[in-house]
Parts: structure tokens; sequence; C-alpha cells
């Protein structure tokens, strides 16, 4: 088998090379109509107005109100004059581009995918549509007028559970939180599938954005006869879930090319039951565009036992090598490794060796013996921790030596340690390195942009979920704890989570959730993040046992239910809910890492490990977060510098930190700039040759969806999405939530 791997892990497939016409020439670089900026996800511009002699003139054209206390992770989208945005408690808002004046709203999509939304248009601009996921189904509104599209699908929408070999209603979850990718007339989907055992399989799918008809599917955990079954245990398909597209899809409209990055199997941290090197799990991918065919894949960790998920955006552009051009694509890893390949073969720009790894000591399990390392360029996060690492900041000096003994007595002997019984080091670890939003390009010299954060995991396997200890039921927590923790909740948590902790679509329940995770795991979440959740660092301990003792005694929840959106300010509501066909889905999982029992008759192991995700956010010295620039021409970095300053670290008088565990994103120009909207209600503009930040203005909030760039009518624009505050909390910050554009002066 590991010779068959080894052998297969780049497969050619005849696709025509001699292409000198580039994606610069058939992608408009002046708009922002797609979500990534283009269908390569470049998220570069060539409008000129705005350059590093005049960007400190920026100032304010306007703001739009969200309205709400959501905190937003959503990247508007651009078409002529018309931009769309997610605000108001979860609807669809059309603004006028250049005044952020309402055109027309559509309320109530509750359950929507909150990163994004795809725009496509017939070849005479006669039919425009949006097209998004919501609740599991993909559902299309009319661009100009705001309603649903009920010719799409069944009554307005298409079963995404459906396909999968099984009664949709018993298969968990399925929609991604970010968007997809529009090609042609087609939709390339992947999915968020849960990371518990038994979870959904992690297809790749296409479907016609007129009619709503699947035209292609990719099984990412292969069945029988299908290319890399062998590097599963019989039978895999049926049980292991994941190996999943939930990040961003790249596409390379010349030749037709789709890049999915694939994330883990699950469960992502014991592989017992999934013996082998198991593709295409935490690989990339590169598929035919119309037909879903593999032309060729690298899988960039073997036996994923790290949650070292592929998510970030793969980058395309061209490079100057031993005097030959080449295009390339480069996908930045959770491993901190920027790994470049020729986009049409596959093969490595430069060597990557498979180095030995330590073995695993769990029962059962059977860690790859190998893992690859490329040679070049240099990673772009840090990849191991030691006591010196210990965060000299925030921390009270006995947690400093509590930490520092932690990390000295932990399983630690490099990136790919294996998850053990005792404390077992990664960094980065499950929210580290690279992310979705946190990578674009230059798509023609070889520059490609990463933010990463140095978030370290440490992991501890367990036959028991992590800090899940007595029985089934309610605590005798106090009333008045109670009613803290509920009115904590009602501020911090119901945004997300609902007025009855039902969850909001893809957004998890919390009903029961202290019986699922147990307090310390639901510590850790909290505390540390997740994905989309945002890390409330700044809650005390008292109010964490508060919010604790109320979701393990909710009673009749209160607050503010979905249905009931703040009036439009202006532009009118020409719809409220989604496509009729969309009906709320039954059965699945909202979260959790347990799941349902194995089906009859696979031969998989009778017990089943688990470890909490083990954040550890504020225990790493600065910097937190970085941004880097690489030129790939000649494999190496050229600056790198702090995303950023952490609130609390700033509090203390130390600047330039890079802020924790910031999901934002950045844009780059023609002229030289690269922008970031940042985690700490700050956007600056940095030079794109130095690093150097040359422009900063402050946000009514912290920016966590990617900002967009346009032109209208001669002037352009750059909006940024500031919908948190800088500590993930609520308050004065949340008051004044907005997008937010800006644009030189008339």
């Amino acid at each position: 088998m590991r010779v068959r791997l080894i052998a297969a892990l780049f497969l050619v497939v005849a696709v025509p090379l001699e292409f000198r016409q580039s994606s610069q020439d058939v992608i408009d670089r002046r708009t922002w109509r797609d979500y990534g900026g283009g269908p390569d996800n470049a998220r570069y511009l060539t409008l000129d107005q705005i350059t590093k002699a005049n960007v400190n003139q920026l100032e304010i054209a306007w703001t739009y109100p969200t309205r709400d206390d959501f905190s937003y992770v959503f990247s508007p989208l651009v078409v002529g004059n018309v931009m769309y945005v997610l605000a108001r408690n979860s609807a669809l808002v059309a603004l006028d581009a250049s005044t952020g004046r309402e055109i027309w709203v559509h309320e109530n999509l509750q359950g929507i995918a909150p990163r994004g939304i795809n725009y496509w248009e017939s070849k005479d601009g006669k039919d425009r549509r949006l097209l998004f996921q919501r609740n599991h189904y993909l559902e299309a509104i009319d661009a100009a007028t705001g309603k649903s599209l009920l010719t799409f699908g069944t009554d307005g929408a298409v079963d995404l559970k459906q396909g999968f070999g099984k009664d949709p209603d018993a298969v968990g979850r399925v929609q991604s939180s970010t968007p997809g990718k529009i090609f042609e007339n087609l939709i390339l989907l992947g999915s968020a599938t849960g990371e518990n055992y038994m979870a959904t399989p992690g297809d790749l799918r296409a479907y016609d954005v007129v009619t709503g008809k699947e035209v292609w599917r990719f099984h990412t955990i292969p069945h029988p006869g299908e290319f890399g079954y062998d590097t599963w245990p019989k039978d895999a398909y049926k049980y292991v879930g994941g190996t999943n597209t939930w990040g961003e899809i790249t596409v390379d409209p010349v030749r037709g090319i789709a890049y999915f990055p694939t994330g883990s199997p699950t469960y992502d941290y014991y592989g017992a039951d999934r013996h082998g090197a198991n593709l295409f799990g935490t690989s990339l991918l590169a598929l035919d565009a119309r037909t879903g065919k593999r032309l060729w894949h690298f899988q960039m960790v073997h036996h994923d036992l790290w949650d070292f998920d592929n998510c970030a955006a793969p980058q395309l552009t061209t490079i100057r090598r031993d005097g030959k051009t080449i295009d390339v694509v480069a996908q930045a890893g959770k491993t901190g490794f920027l790994y470049v390949f020729d986009r049409v073969t596959g093969e490595p720009i430069w060597p990557i060796e498979e180095r030995s790894v330590p073995k695993s000591d769990i029962p059962g399990e059977q860690a790859w013996p190998t893992q690859p390392f490329p040679t070049a360029p240099p990673p772009f996060a840090s990849q191991k921790l030691t006591a010196d690492d210990v965060n000299p900041h925030v921390l009270t000096p006995a947690e400093r030596d509590e930490w520092k003994k932690r990390i000295g007595s932990a399983r630690n002997e490099g990136l790919f340690t294996p998850p053990a019984l005792i404390d077992t080091i990664a960094i980065p670890g499950a929210n580290g390195g690279a992310n979705w939003g946190n990578t674009a390009a230059h798509p023609s010299n070889g520059t490609v942009y990463v933010q990463s954060i140095n978030v370290p995991s440490i992991y501890k396997l367990s036959l028991e979920m992590p800090g899940r200890g007595g029985g089934p039921g309610r605590s005798n927590a106090p009333a008045a704890a109670v009613a803290q923790g509920q009115a904590l909740y009602t501020q911090r948590c119901q945004s997300c989570h609902g007025f009855d902790l039902r969850g909001l679509g893809t957004l998890p329940s919390l009903v029961g959730v202290t019986q699922r995770l147990g307090p310390d795991a639901l510590r850790e979440v909290i505390s540390g993040g997740r994905q989309a959740m945002p890390a409330f660092r700044d809650i005390a301990a008292a109010e964490m046992d508060a919010v604790l003792a109320f979701l393990s005694n909710p009673g009749p929840a209160g607050g503010r239910g979905a249905s009931s959106p703040p009036p439009s300010l202006g532009g009118p509501v020409v719809a409220s809910g989604g496509a009729p066909g969309a009906r709320r889905p039954v059965g699945g999982r909202g979260g959790g890492m347990v799941g349902p029992p194995y089906p009859a008759g696979v031969d998989v192991p009778t017990v089943r490990y688990y470890t909490g995700y083990g954040l550890s956010n504020t225990i790493v010295k600065p910097p937190y977060s970085t941004l880097t620039a690489y030129d790939l021409n000649a494999g190496t970095i050229k600056w790198q510098v702090p995303a950023g300053d952490e609130p609390k670290a700033l509090a203390e008088g130390i600047k330039n930190t890079g802020v924790m565990s910031q999901r934002s994103g950045i844009i780059t120009t023609v002229t030289g700039l690269l922008f970031h909207a940042g985690g700490d209600a700050k956007v600056r503009a940095h030079d794109v040759e130095t690093g150097e930040i040359l422009w900063t203005s402050d946000l009514p909030a912290g920016a966590r969806g990617g900002p967009a760039m346009y032109e209208v009518d001669g002037r352009q624009f750059l909006v940024v999405n500031a919908s948190q505050g800088p500590t993930g909390g609520t308050g004065a910050a949340a008051a004044t939530r907005a997008y937010v554009a800006f644009a030189l002066k008339k």
C-alpha cells in the first residue's frame, strides 16, 4: 500500500499544457463579484486610484449598520453598483455600492452559510441570480429583485443531504459555512460534515445553477473500484466521515481546473478504525471542473491525527524558475507549510521529502510512519513549542510557571507527534496555521501572501469525552448563577445559537451540550474559539461558571426570537424566509464528537478515544499572528510582520504582537498595497515590498469577514465588515457594528 501511495502522490491526466492566455485576461479585477474577489481567490485588484502616495488620505465614505448583535463573518459581493451584504438578523440586503443606501431586503434567512454567497449571470445578462446554502439546502434568488427563484430545484431549493446512499433525514451535517465557487453554469460545493465519529462523508459536488440538478459527485472517501480505495480499511466509506472541503475552492478559469483543499477524516484524533494513508484526507485535489474527474492530487498529511485540515484558498500565480515560466498553485496549510506545485501536472516545484515521524502508543492506532516535508519555501508559522516559548505577557507569574511545567512533561517530539494518553503538544494546533480567508496572491509575479496564527493545542486522549464526568441531567447550580448565565448567554451567545439554544441553521444546538461535551471541553471552546466561533477570552471565571450553569439548567430560554428582524432603513422588504422547498432539516447532529454506533458487519475497534481541542491561545509568546509575503520565484520569504495588536497586550504597553486567533481577510492591489482588516478594530495598508504599515484607521468593531474592493463611477472603494468587538464581546462596539466603506475624498 505504501509503495502505491508514494507512486500515486500525483497522477497526471492529459491537460493541454501550452496555455499562454492567463487568468488575468478572463477575470475582472476591478470589482468584487465573486467570493475571494474572483474564481482564483487571489484577492488582487488592478484598480490604481489608491496608491502608496495617497493611501493616508482615505476616509470613511459611508457606513451601513448591521442593526443587530450578530458577529458576522460575511464577505460582501459587488456587482456593478450593487453590493450584497448579510445584516439585520440574517437578512440579505442589496445596497447602493456608492452610498450604502438600501435597495431591497430579503429578511429572515436564518441558517444561511455565513461567510458569503455566489453571483451568477447568463451570457446575455438577463438571468442574474444569487446562490447560497441555507439549512443544508441550496437556494437561488433573483439578484435584481431579491425574491426566491422557485423554478430552481424543487420549490426553489435543492436538498444537499441527497446522494449519500441513505435516508436524507439520517444524514448529519453537510452544509459548509463557505459559499462554494461558480464556474460557467455550475456551482461547486464542498461541505462541513462535523467532527464526530460516523460523520457525513465529504463528497464534492457540482450543481447546475439554473435547474439545481446535480451534475457530478466525487467521493473523497473512495468507494470500491475507485482510486485510493486500498488506502483505507474495507468498507471504510460506510462509516468514516469528513475528508471534506469546508474551506475555500479555487478555479483556474482558463484550464477549467478546480482545486479542492480537503480536511482530515473523522474522528480527527484517533484513527484505529481507518488504518492506512486515507486518501483523499488532508490533500489538495485538482479536478476537472466540468466533470469532477481527478486530474492529480497531493496528500499533505497521511492518516491525519491532528486536525490539520487544508482550508485556505489555493493560490494561483506564475513564477520564473531556471529560465522557465511555470504556472503554479500554492496551498497554505494548518501545518505552517506552503506547498507549491505545477498547477497542471501536480509536480512539486521544490522537493517534498517523506521523513520518519514518531509512532503512536495508543492501543490499536497505526500512525503513518512518514510525513511530507517541503524543502522550500520555509514555513510561515512556528512548528515547535518549548518552555522558553511561554508568553511573558498576559499570563500571571504563577500561570507561566504552571505552563512551563506542563510543557516540560508533555509528549513533544515535533510537528507530527501523535496524540497520547498524556499531554501532547501540537503546534500549529487545531486553530493554528492558515485558515479560510487567510491567503492572497499577485497572479503573475510569483508573490503569495499568508495570514497565520500561532496557536498550539495540547491533546490528551481518553476513553471518555473530556470533562464529561458524572451522569446526564441537570446540575444543582444556584438559581442566581443560572439567571446570571442566562443574561450572559442572551448577550453573547443567542445571536448564533438561538433564544431556545437549538442553533440557527448550521450553527450547532446547545441543548444537552454539557452532557455531550462536559464542562472542561466547553470552557476550552468558549475561551479559545472554534472555526466560525470567536474566542471569548475576556470572560471571567465566575461568568464562565454562570454560563455553564445556565447551559445545564436552561429552562424556558428567553430573548429575542429569530423572527423579529429590525425594520428596514428605507429599502423595501421584498421577502421573508427562504424558498418553500427548503424545509427545516430534521435528524442529523448539531455538534459533539460521540456519533452514532458503527453499522453492522464492519471490522472496527470496540472502543473510541476522545480529546478536547486543547486550544491554548494565550500561552505562546508573540507574535500571536503574522502576515507573510513569499517570493515563489526564489522560494523565499520576502517579509513577515505581526498582524495587528492584541488588545490585552496593548493594555500592558506591548505593541506589534499580532491578534490572537483572528479570522480576517487581506486584499492586494496593482499599486503595491496590501490591506488587512484586523480583529483589533483596525484596518491597515501595508507596502507589499516591505510589509511597512503606510496607513491605519479605526473601525467601530473588529473585522471578521473578508474585505472587498471595487470601483463605482470612477471612484475606488474599500469596504470592511466591522461587526465584532476586539474581544468578541458586545457592548459599545456591538452598538456600532457596521459595514464601513473607505474612499479618497471626491
